[in-house]
């Protein structure tokens, strides 16, 4: 198609005049337009023709190359920017100063081209301090081959990082070109004719358009009265009729309304574009069009002047239009919100709830091992892949389309606890029950999905069950992260046999005959505008341009009194996939009976009136696996699909601690292949590689991994084979400390000698991500990977390596807490702070000195305890409404294990039941990474289910029941509530695993006695078996295998002889 049609503008302006239109403008509009005037090209400051590259820093990560060179460009001379991401992952680009004070309004622009594969584009403002950056990242860029300009206005810009508050775009002082890794490669970029543009303040008042048309008639002043009863009709000849739309001024907006008459509406029409009348683009074409209302997406076009070229009417008899309405710039800056105003426009609950402006929840299905995941979110809606469109169901029953908010909603587990999720729709007479799961091996795997329709009614019910292909992601637009939730690309639909296929690569296959299939364009409208007539449309293939087509599939039903009808789907993940059994069934008995023997590897068996830990714990391990890309250990499915080795120590400590050491192997061996020559552990892995980014907690946590690998698993052999990386990563970390270990530092400021010895700042702590700061965190995982490799050399007998070790270990031991002491001398505080310089409270973060790394006996006390205390009163009054909080992330489930390690069982239990009430949905037994207190507002929430959060969860879970201490003692029950112990049911573990061999025992109540059995096979531990009591009632006596003992205290028993049955008396 020509996009640059000359046309001739229509004859005459008809409506009322253009007198009376002007008359109409509001001053609003006037002044609008004065403003405009007073900005002319003159605004314009060219900031580099790219003649010289004098200023311009050529900055790359480690694992990356880049070279820069003038070479020919777009005008002259343009730089070229080339680049090889050797490592996979990493960023590079230029950077120079530009000083600027930046007006109310502007716009950057430059010209650019590449021989480049797809990878982030970034353009980043920095200010004077280094540390605050605002950008524009665009996302998966395909470099244009040829030149091509890119205009980058004031709000295409956001905050990215820093730690200002003040995140007004003000000043800057330098600007950033780089390209960030998401597919690697390398190749090379081109840049020419940068700019600057000062524009009038953004308006959001659009002008009233001056309406012509090709057929002069009264009827044209109707087109934007606001009345849909009236309407502009043209002649029923010529065929091709236009309407003109003259906004007297270059307009920036967002795309167009339009109302069709029901009859007589465009099948066929072009939006043409132009900024003097005579020059005209083609901005929109639609082929097919409909009756109704039609929505026109513009994103972020400016012009003049615009035109409606009709071409083919529907009955032939030319065209009724009933309304037409310019939209502003906010109409279609994202596809979420253009689609947030077409759902307005139709019944709540044809669209996902997100686009009514609130959240909705969701859960993971997947098999172990494998790459590809489903999401099934809390109303029914299942996306079939990453970044993929949805199935939603809906029900045509007795004259209306009833949809996810026309039932009563209910979430729930197979047995309660299997990763085989279903939803419930409840309606007074019908009841659809929607399970998602997957089968089959790892890369090639099966999505199945099953609709059973039951009736509830005494009497027989009719109608259609619709399964309706939607361009919308279940990951909602909220989730900005690595994988940006809200819509979906559909280009493409087609019936090929029975089966469905989506974008030529996605099939669909319905494993009972479906009755209808039909599929539309966006341009045709959406397919639920039929379903909602019990209709489908008659296209059995479609290709959407504007990329966001939809389809159903119709099967009828017609039940008796609690008759039920099967409908299952079958979803490939790959190209390459074992046939789907033909019974779901089957198919569903086969997951479940992989996910019982993954799962029940140990038995927690606990009164009725305790929280169902055993079911919670089993589920968050399944959601590990399914979370798990291959070997790499994953937090999320979506926002965070990365593998930090961060996550990965602390889950692999939660999958050994239950039994599961296959995976847990395979992921240490693979992350292993990823360390530098120089020792350096990367934060972060994924399909890239390794990321360059330092986080300074990552080299301990790495020999922990190792460690507890071996404590579960006995493997000599395979420790020996890691320790020379073992040795590389303790090198590694005392480099680093070295460097705080400098003059500056010795003799420097009070906040300077405050990191002496540490491990320099890093962003690996949530809490610091705005500015690097010296991290305790970073420094409780340093000594507790000197610890740990202490530990190792002595097992493997290398002496002198032990030696050397500890020396490190005792010298950060010292380091660490003088500066702990001097930072709250510094800051005035009574607490442990986070980091060295600002006095930060984070408990969550100060729990893990208990937790995995051992610290307790060693943080400076009195302030240790009063940070718990601090956290347990603040926790309170959150509990109790008392504070205005906003949200909070369920890391602090780790706080439930810090509080039984302190002896404080009760508060830990209370935490408990706090977190458990923010499961959302409750019956999925998972947790999002952040909690918000209002649970309908949409916010950023992490992946759903947040495997960290689970697996500290589990962490916790088992310290309630057993954990070890690093004085080589095994402390059996503090977090074991009296409540518990006196039920007639009492408490029994099965199978439990510990450093020491595999562990069995039981708690009861019997008289004034409280009776415990150990079994299993272990080897008691050179610190003992510490026993806690479960009573708050003292110990008086203490009997063991029949002999009373004297190793006890008023809350304690030591037992050295395994197998034991201990009678403690109060």
């Amino acid at each position: 198609m020509n996009r640059n049609l000359f046309l001739p503008m229509a004859d005459t302006l008809i409506a009322l005049g253009k007198t009376r239109l002007l008359v109409k403008l509001s001053f609003g509009h006037m002044f609008a337009m004065m403003i405009f005037s007073s900005f002319a090209s003159a605004q314009i400051k060219p900031l580099d023709d790219f003649e010289t590259l004098a200023g311009w820093k050529a900055i790359a990560s480690d694992g990356v190359r880049i070279d820069t060179a003038l070479v020919a460009g777009r005008t002259h001379h343009g730089v070229k920017i080339a680049f090889d991401f050797v490592a996979g992952a990493g960023y590079c680009g230029v950077q120079k100063q530009f000083p600027l004070t930046l007006p109310e309004n502007f716009q950057f622009s430059f010209y650019v081209r590449g021989e480049a594969p797809i990878n982030n584009f970034e353009f980043k403002l920095v200010d004077a301090s280094g540390d605050n950056v605002w950008w524009l990242n665009q996302r998966n860029f395909e470099f244009p081959e040829t030149w091509t300009k890119v205009t980058i206005k004031k709000r295409h810009i956001e905050f990215a990082w820093g730690p200002t508050n003040d995140r007004a775009l003000q000043n800057i002082d330098k600007i950033e070109f780089f390209i960030a890794s998401s597919t690697g490669g390398k190749g090379a970029v081109y840049l020419d004719d940068f700019q600057f543009e000062a524009l009038p303040p953004p308006s959001n008042i659009l002008p009233q358009p001056l309406f012509s048309a090709s057929t002069h008639n009264e009827s044209i002043k109707h087109i934007a009265d606001g009345d849909p009863q009236t309407f502009w009709q043209s002649a029923a000849q010529p065929a091709q009729q236009e309407v003109v739309l003259d906004l007297q001024n270059s307009t920036e907006f967002g795309g167009l309304v339009i109302d069709w008459d029901e009859k007589d509406f465009a099948r066929k029409y072009d939006v043409l574009s132009s900024n003097e009348g005579k020059q005209w683009d083609v901005a929109y074409a639609v082929a097919a069009g409909k009756a109704g209302r039609s929505y026109i997406s513009l994103k972020d076009h400016q012009a003049r002047y615009l035109k409606l070229q009709l071409q083919e009417s529907s009955r032939g008899q030319g065209y009724a239009l009933r309304e037409l309405a310019l939209k502003p710039v906010a109409f279609s800056q994202s596809p979420e919100a253009f689609f947030t105003t077409i759902a307005a426009d139709h019944p709540r609950g044809y669209f996902p709830k997100y686009l009514y402006n609130q959240q909705s929840y969701w859960n993971v299905v997947g098999v172990n091992h494998d790459t590809k995941e489903a999401l099934i979110n809390e109303e029914g809606m299942i996306e079939v892949d990453k970044s993929s469109f949805s199935l939603m169901p809906f029900i045509f029953y007795e004259g209306k389309l009833l949809t996810w908010n026309d039932v009563a909603l209910a979430q729930s587990l197979e047995q309660d606890y299997l990763p085989i999720p279903t939803v419930a729709w409840r309606h007074a007479d019908l009841q659809l029950n929607i399970t998602a799961f997957a089968g089959g091996a790892a890369d090639s795997s099966l999505l199945y999905v099953t609709y059973r329709l039951g009736n509830l009614a005494q009497k027989n019910v009719q109608g259609s069950l619709y399964l309706a292909v939607r361009p919308f992601q279940v990951n909602p637009p909220a989730q900005f992260l690595n994988w940006p939730g809200g819509t979906a690309k559909v280009k493409s639909i087609r019936r090929e046999g029975e089966a469905i296929i989506i974008n030529e690569k996605k099939k669909l296959l319905s494993l009972r005959a479906y009755d209808n299939f039909g599929a539309l364009t966006f341009d045709e409208g959406d397919i639920t505008e039929f379903l909602a007539r019990d209709a489908m449309p008659a296209n059995a293939a479609i290709n959407d341009h504007f990329g966001y087509a939809s389809a159903a599939l119709q099967y009828r039903f017609s039940l008796s009194p609690n008759e039920e009808k099967l409908i299952s789907l079958a979803i490939p993940f790959h190209e390459q996939y074992a046939p789907p059994l033909q019974s779901a069934g089957q198919a569903r008995e086969d997951v479940a009976k992989f996910w019982e023997e993954k799962t029940n590897t140990v038995d927690l068996h606990l009164p009725a009136s305790a929280p169902p830990l055993a079911n919670l714990v089993r589920s968050n391990l399944a959601y590990i696996l399914i979370n798990r890309d291959r070997a790499g250990i994953q937090p999320g499915s979506r926002s965070y699909e990365r593998s930090w080795i961060r996550d990965g120590a602390l889950t692999s400590a939660a999958l050994l601690r239950f039994g599961i050491q296959k995976e847990v192997r395979e992921f240490i061996d693979w992350y292993a292949q990823y360390q530098y020559p120089n020792g350096k552990i990367p934060c972060v892995v994924d399909t890239r590689g390794a990321d360059p980014v330092p986080e300074n907690d990552s080299h301990g946590e790495f020999i922990y991994a190792v460690l507890q690998y071996f404590r579960f698993s006995n493997d000599t052999l395979w420790l020996r084979q890691k320790f020379p990386q073992i040795v590389k990563t303790v090198e590694y970390i005392e480099f680093l400390r070295n460097q705080r270990k400098t003059e500056v530092y010795l003799n420097g400021t009070a906040e300077q000698r405050a990191c002496y010895g540490l491990l320099p700042e890093s962003i690996s702590h949530e809490g610091y991500s705005a500015k690097p700061m010296h991290s305790y965190w970073d420094d409780f995982f340093g000594v507790k990977g000197l610890k740990d490799a202490t530990t190792i050399a002595e097992i493997l007998g290398e002496r002198a390596r032990a030696e050397e070790f500890a020396a490190a270990r005792d010298d950060f031991k010292r380091f660490l807490y003088a500066s702990m002491r001097l930072a709250m001398a510094n800051t005035a505080i009574d607490y442990i702070p986070g980091c060295a310089e600002l006095g930060d409270f984070d408990a969550t973060s100060t729990a893990i000195g208990l937790d995995p790394c051992g610290e307790l006996a060693n943080i400076p006390q009195p302030q240790l305890n009063n940070t718990f205390e601090k956290y347990f009163q603040f926790f309170t009054e959150r509990r109790e409404g008392k504070l205005n909080w906003v949200d909070y992330t369920p890391y602090e489930t780790r706080l439930i294990g810090a509080f039984v390690l302190l002896g404080q069982r009760e508060r830990a239990h209370e935490l408990l039941q706090f977190f458990l009430g923010d499961q959302r949905p409750r019956g999925w037994n998972h947790w999002a990474e952040v909690v918000g207190r209002n649970a309908n507002q949409p916010r950023f929430i992490g992946d759903m289910p947040h495997t960290w959060v689970g697996s500290d969860f589990i962490r916790a879970v088992r310290n309630m029941f057993v954990y070890e201490t690093d004085d080589d003692a095994l402390v059996l029950g503090a977090g074991i509530l009296a409540d518990w112990v006196r039920d007639p049911v009492g408490v029994e573990v099965k199978r439990l695993p510990t450093y020491y061999g595999v562990l069995n025992y039981s708690m009861k109540r019997e008289g004034k006695n409280v009776m415990v059995k150990l079994t299993g096979e272990l080897h008691v531990p050179k610190g003992g078996i510490v026993l806690k009591s479960p009573l708050h009632t003292p110990l008086k006596a203490v009997r063991v295998n029949g002999k009373a003992s004297k190793a006890f205290t008023h809350d304690e028993a030591i037992i050295a002889s395994f197998p034991a049955e201990v009678r403690l008396s109060y």
